[in-house]
């Protein structure tokens, strides 16, 4: 964007929704003020109206476009206080700058009204509709209306005329009782009627100045003097054209560059050589020159130049430099007249001694090139200009260079940022069909037609259900979600085709760019109707109902539910600020395992690191053949919810070709190495975590150990009341609640989901594979495991052993195993029985003496995939290769039976499961269905003699007798089971009608 462009930010005010009575009539008189960036718009007044409608749009100046996300926009409500005895507060909404949408995307968004204080009593919800567009500005430079503040207010402000020096002090009077008005506001509104900030008059502007015209709309009110310093100072600042940077920016800059950038990591060195031009004695037309380094058994080449510069980088990564000198040496192609193949003369050699090459760390300036001679014999007389010095990957020329560790500048090697593409849900809703016209008219009269509705975007198809054409004009109501990204497809196809014969009725297209968005469920948008077309000789065959908009309210879920790390809405409008900063460190791994082999001699891995969190994607560079490589690269992410996961995986890099594999055409696919995953709500804030994390890969051969991973984790929170208040608000956001999709439909859109964007990062250059992002989303987590179902029994099993636990320690008490515990509990029993009001604080004092009790003894560790608990040491090779077997299977005949009869017998026993516990529940109904007569009888006369027992006995000594005759010594029980067990177990169910 350009630095001189005017930007305009338009707050159009819509409506009111349930607003608080304020007025003692049981109505309000509502309207509202605005305020941006030092100025200030009102609405008018709606009198008498809970639900107001203003329909106003008032234009704001954007005064320095880089600082606008964070500035914020205050809406705040007052009843006017002519329709009551004082202007009371209605409530008011603050946005953050970097919810504001551009002219074009913008959409009604109703924002629940906020509390001044703990007092207020506000209620209601405000529809606005935000945007901003960007001027160029007039060709003439500025504007005399531009200049009239720089020029014309100071000079008033110092000397203003006789005539209006009553007018500037009225307007200074107002402008203070502005300023005391908002102090004195909490305190009348405990009395429920309190002063908005502004005169009198709700509808005519208190404080308009002199050399304003009054034709100008939305005229700003009661202007406060710290806005006109603000622009004061801006002015000054660009008369002296923005040279000066105040301490802080500085010190930001400087920790930002040192600090911050590169604390979780190691600094790594690196030896850099910038190689600029070269300057010959005689010049040669036609001939092309080129630089080599050479260090040791390190050499490389510059590109071959004629008349063009190099300007390139080169970095050397110190830690595998096997000499102390560098030598750079010019070479010359030229071609002679006889010969048809280029002949190389060296100009000349520079030297350099590593042990005297300066060091350089930022925030310093880089160093700047120079001319060294070329020592030659043949040709004397050349100069180079190059840059040689030692800094680390902290440099801002390493993103750039040559890098001698990833294989120099192959783009596949190359360190990457990647962005999911935005998901939107696109909802399609066929409501109905007129004029509908067959190929043949008699055709529906012959015979009865089926017809359904066929929605296609791009490959995505989904379909309504059959309706019988009793008449021309079929009704569905039915809805249809798509997932949409952007860039949006450029059409929707909607097709009615007949189910008969398989032919199409008629196609509409619609146009992308012409459906609407909406944010919630208050507006619906407008249904319209789309001409339907045949083939060339039916150019109109009916006419389609619809209803399409793109929902922004929801999330669109492209990856596992339990991983999910981002859950904010598609619309801008509704994302929050952040509540912290995630930072995540990867300095290297160690022990790695080959993974393939190098000249068919030895084996060999070139790794990398994929960090997922949010739509952000990063990569980092590939190291070529090591097992124990060290990126040390450091990347940052905004977090907006505490309770989402960090998913890191470790590959090896297949896809780039060296320069000896240059025959090989297709790339291949990235290996998996392992893959790690952080949960943020389990880490501290504020707190460091450099661990070391195993790298486990599953197999068809079986689990396998492929080395570990050093990360550093920091997760910075920069509000600790937002963060608590996070764990009390929904996951996803409000439309998932108030308009929720089915389980089913849910899981089809976020397959759909993980489909885009495994294919839109696939697209990419260079390009994520495809088995990477699956690997990173678990996509096939709906796949058929035998080891994952053994390993979510043993997880319900775990949960459960706690309650088995206690069931068998009050086993141990019933009989007596430890007669003081016994004792004990029988004083604790008389005591809950004798003083109930004591059972609650009691419990909650026990969890809580226990919960501080076990906070020493916390994991101050964050965890990671547990092998074990994913019960893949326990897994037989047949599960393993039924786990890798894709869908449909390819596997033989005899495998498939073997397979599908051992699911047979855990499907029985699973069977003879559920008809156990629906017995159960059989048996219940049956006692008060009259089914064994006898028993019920027996029933029935037992709930009379309990109610009159009951009568007669209070329920204290119920409980104390019951308690006692439950816990009686094994002396007085008997081992056969109890009568209550064998009159229940007698009980008829519907087993016995199951065929």
């Amino acid at each position: 964007m350009a630095e001189n462009c005017v930007r305009k930010l338009f707050v159009e005010i819509c409506n009111a929704k349930n607003l608080m009575p304020k007025d003692g009539q049981g109505t309000a008189s509502a309207y509202a003020i605005v305020d941006f960036d030092g100025q200030r718009r009102r609405t008018k007044t709606k009198f008498r109206d809970l639900n107001p409608q203003w329909d106003e749009k008032h234009e704001f100046l954007v005064h320095d476009t880089e600082t606008m996300e964070s500035e914020i926009l205050e809406v705040n409500l007052y009843n006017d206080k002519k329709m009551g005895k004082r202007s009371t507060f209605l409530g008011k909404v603050k946005l953050a700058g970097s919810t504001f949408a551009k002219s074009g995307s913008e959409t009604l968004v109703y924002y629940p009204l906020e509390k001044r204080s703990v007092f207020s009593q506000i209620k209601g919800e405000l529809g606005l509709k935000i945007y901003y567009i960007d001027e160029d500005p007039p060709a003439g430079g500025v504007s005399e209306s531009d200049q009239k503040p720089e020029t014309v207010t100071p000079v008033a402000e110092e000397k203003p005329p006789e005539n209006q020096e009553g007018k500037v002090a009225e307007v200074k009077e107002e402008e203070k009782k502005e300023e005391e008005k908002p102090k004195e506001e909490p305190k009348a509104e405990e009395k429920s009627s309190e002063n908005p900030p502004e005169n009198s008059k709700p509808e005519e502007s208190p404080a308009v100045e002199p050399e304003k015209p009054a034709e100008v709309e939305n005229p700003p009110i009661a202007h406060t003097e710290k806005p006109m310093k603000m622009q004061k100072a801006k002015s000054e600042a660009e008369k002296r054209g923005d040279l000066s940077v105040n301490g802080l920016e500085l010190r930001s800059l400087s920790n930002d560059r040192s600090r911050s950038a590169y604390d979780l990591v190691d600094r790594m060195p690196f030896l850099y050589v910038r190689v600029v031009k070269a300057k010959r004695e005689s010049s040669e037309g036609g001939s092309s020159i080129y630089a080599k380094l050479v260090i040791g058994t390190h050499s490389i080449k510059t590109k071959s130049q004629s008349e063009k510069d190099w300007d390139q980088v080169f970095a050397f990564d110190k830690e595998g430099l096997n000499s102390t000198s560098l030598e750079v040496s010019v070479w010359a192609e030229e071609k002679k007249e006889n010969e048809d193949h280029l002949t190389e003369n060296c100009l000349g050699t520079v030297s350099f001694d590593l042990q005297e090459v300066p060091k350089r760390v930022p925030p310093d300036s880089p160093l700047a090139p120079q001319w060294y001679s070329l020592e030659s014999e043949k040709s004397p007389g050349n100069d180079v200009m190059l840059a040689v010095w030692l800094g680390t990957q902290a440099d801002e020329a390493f993103q750039e260079a040559w890098q001698s560790d990833s294989g120099g500048l192959i783009p596949e090697t190359r360190a990457k940022v990647y962005l999911s593409p935005k998901l939107w849900y696109l909802r399609l809703t066929v409501i109905q069909t007129q004029d509908l016209q067959f190929a043949s008219k008699s055709e529906p009269k012959t015979r009865n037609l089926e017809l359904y509705v066929k929605g296609q975007l791009g490959p995505q198809v989904f379909k309504t259900g059959r309706t019988s054409v009793g008449s021309a004009n079929p009704t569905w109501n039915e809805d249809l979600v798509f997932v949409a990204a952007e860039p949006f497809e450029p059409f929707l196809v909607v097709t009615v085709e007949d189910l008969t014969n398989g032919q199409s009725v008629g196609q509409a297209k619609i146009q992308m760019a012409s459906i609407e968005k909406r944010t919630d469920d208050w507006t619906d948008t407008k249904s319209r109707w789309f001409n339907l077309v045949g083939d060339e000789n039916h150019p109109y065959t009916g006419r389609i109902h619809l209803r399409i908009c793109l929902e922004g309210g929801y999330h669109v879920l492209d990856e596992a539910a339990h991983v999910i790390s981002d859950v904010r809405a598609a619309a801008k409008q509704l994302t929050k600020p952040p509540i912290g900063l995630l930072e995540v460190g990867i300095r290297g791994a160690t022990n790695l395992l080959p993974v393939k082999t190098k000249d068919g001699t030895r084996g060999t891995i070139d790794a990398y690191v994929v960090a997922k969190y949010g739509p952000k994607w990063v990569r980092t560079r590939t190291i070529l053949d090591r097992f124990n490589p060290r990126w040390n690269e450091q990347y940052t992410w905004d977090v907006y919810d505490p309770c989402t996961v960090l998913t890191i995986g470790v590959f090896d890099n297949g896809r780039y070709n060296r320069e000896n594999d240059a025959a090989l055409k297709q790339p291949g696919k990235d290996l998996r190495i392992g893959k790690v995953r952080i949960r943020l709500s389990t880490l501290d804030a504020n707190q460091v975590y450099s661990t070391s994390y195993s790298l486990t890969v599953l197999l068809p051969t079986g689990a396998k150990k492929m080395g570990d991973l050093e990360i550093s984790v920091r997760f910075t929170c920069s509000s600790w009341l937002s963060l608590i208040q996070s764990y009390s608000t929904p996951m996803l956001p409000r439309m998932h609640y108030i308009r929720p999709l089915g389980p089913a439909q849910q899981d089809i859109l976020r397959h759909t989901a993980m489909r885009i964007v495994t294919t839109r990062l696939s697209r990419s250059e260079p390009a994520m594979g495809q088995e990477v992002v699956q690997y990173m989303l678990d996509s096939d987590t709906h796949v058929w495991s035998m080891r994952r179902s053994k390993a979510n029994w043993f997880r319900v099993v775990g949960c459960l052993s706690r309650a088995v636990s206690l069931a068998r320690w009050f086993d141990g008490i019933r009989t007596w195993i430890h007669p003081p515990t016994s004792i004990l509990v029988h004083v604790l029993l008389i005591a809950v029985v004798l003083c109930p009001n004591l059972i609650l604080p009691t419990i909650f004092m026990y969890a809580f003496l226990i919960l501080t009790l076990r906070f020493r003894y916390r994991h101050r560790h964050s965890h990671n995939m547990d092998p074990r608990l994913s019960y893949v040491d326990f897994v037989s090779a047949d599960e393993l290769d039924e786990e890798f077997d894709g869908f449909p299977t390819t596997r033989s005949g005899d495998q498939i039976r073997i397979r599908y009869d051992r699911l047979r017998a855990l499907g029985g026993r699973a069977q003879v499961l559920l008809g156990d516990v629906a017995a159960q529940g059989e048996r219940l109904e049956a006692l008060f269905n009259w089914r064994d007569p006898r028993a019920t009888g027996i029933f029935v006369v037992l709930c009379l003699a309990a109610s009159l027992l009951f009568y007669a006995v209070p329920f204290k000594v119920f409980l104390l007798g019951f308690g006692f005759y439950y816990l009686r010594h094994p002396r007085f029980r008997d081992d056969m089971p109890s009568v209550p067990a064998n009159f229940f177990r007698r009980l008829p169910s519907l087993s016995d009608q199951i065929i």
